[in-house]
């Protein structure tokens, strides 16, 4: 009981933070070009060389070409940084600050998904923070600002281009560590749905539940508030009206820009109010066994909603009217338990697992232990999971 009040109590006081503390937001340019503008008002600050920071997928694919003849075009140099893989590393992100660093860079561009973002985001704290990252890791440790930030999200599901975080792999224990400080906001993002169009049904799917989570959690968030309400609630209508549309038909630049949007709202919704177990597991799951992290999410989201019904039925139950799946003539537990069949009717409607057989069963009480660590320190969830609540949880995802 004094871990579960110490919890709680450390929780309010990261609400009253929130609201004290200013959260800065990018400078943002949406739409079709929107990632030549973003170039256009780059060249104007007259920065120097960038750092472009990306994966190997997305050079081979052409997307960053797009973005890289848009810098010439403006007269920006930079070299290209593109061994970010699925979860970076510590490695990979001491790596991009070596190419930084040789190359006499002074601002970073961040091309891609969550990954390349969030280790650009640490590589951009490791140029003005001579500390490990172990020691940026945590709430408000980033004590510098981080080097100019630009991102180019080619995703839309992580947020990370308004989030205050960046998590990163420790491949020494396979967990993921997490960076909080509003130092490591973007200064400007462009979400361009032409550099979208190419995404994959699968990643299009995953990504779009990654967002969906991000919703969910911060709207049942204890922290949540009226202003993530608001966030949470038109990402939520937006995924619902687009997602499954963007993974039928992924050239239609409307529907793109819409989950665009709706990343973006869920970000600044989890940004204040915070998220829960699902994250927490789909962590830990990405860390041990290389899982996608929305397809992670996505896994996790069900359950978690279930055993959270019990506390959070009055939340949970709002989301379902919202989405068209609740009455108002049945009681809250059924329209708590309509909106957890609606997110598994949407993981059927687009084809993904519902299972991870990839689990070991010996590994369970490792991950539960894991995940309820990185809850209870971190997220203010509706219902704080025991040790085999939650290990029975993860035996269900492998199920």
């Amino acid at each position: 009981m004094l871990v579960k009040a110490t919890h709680k109590g450390y929780m309010k006081a990261l609400k009253i933070a929130a609201r004290v503390i200013p959260i800065p937001r990018p400078t943002l340019f949406t739409g079709a070009e929107s990632a030549e503008q973003l170039c256009e008002a780059i060249s104007l600050m007259s920065l120097g060389k960038l750092l472009v920071v990306t994966d190997k997928a997305l050079v081979e694919a052409g997307v960053v070409a797009q973005v890289e003849r848009h810098l010439r075009r403006h007269g920006i140099e930079f070299v290209t940084f593109d061994r970010v893989t699925p979860d970076p590393t510590y490695p990979q992100a001491e790596e991009g600050l070596v190419v930084y660093k040789q190359e006499n860079c002074k601002g970073i561009l961040a091309v891609g998904g969550g990954s390349p973002i969030d280790c650009a985001k640490v590589i951009a704290a490791r140029v003005t923070n001579n500390k490990a990252i172990k020691k940026l890791a945590g709430l408000l440790k980033v004590w510098r600002a981080p080097a100019p930030l630009f991102v180019i999200p080619t995703t839309a599901g992580t947020g990370s281009e308004v989030t205050v975080a960046a998590v990163i792999s420790d491949p020494g224990n396979h967990q993921k560590t997490p960076l909080m400080d509003p130092k490591l906001v973007p200064l400007m993002a462009a979400l361009d749905p032409q550099l979208m169009t190419g995404l994959p049904p699968n990643i299009t799917a995953a990504t779009g539940m990654d967002a969906l989570t991000h919703a969910v959690e911060a709207y049942i968030s204890l922290n949540a508030t009226t202003e993530t309400d608001a966030y949470a609630t038109a990402a939520l209508k937006l995924i619902h009206a687009n997602l499954v549309t963007a993974y039928k038909d992924g050239q239609a630049l409307k529907v793109r820009l819409n989950m665009a949007m709706a990343s973006y709202y869920a970000g600044l919704a989890f940004t204040k109010a915070s998220l829960g177990y699902a994250h927490a597991i789909a962590h830990n799951l990405g860390a041990k066994y290389g899982t996608p992290h929305g397809a992670a999410n996505a896994l996790a989201l069900p359950h978690v909603l279930e055993v959270s019904i019990p506390s959070a039925k009055i939340r949970i139950g709002e989301l379902a009217k919202m989405v068209g799946v609740g009455d108002e003539n049945l009681d809250d537990q059924a329209n708590a338990s309509a909106f957890v069949n609606y997110v598994v009717s949407l993981q059927e409607a687009m084809n993904m697992p519902r299972t991870l057989p990839d689990i070991k069963p010996e590994d369970i009480p490792q991950i539960a232990k894991n995940a309820i660590h990185e809850a209870n320190w971190n997220y203010p969830v509706p219902h704080y999971l025991t040790q085999d609540e939650c290990e029975q949880l993860i035996a269900k995802i492998k199920a």
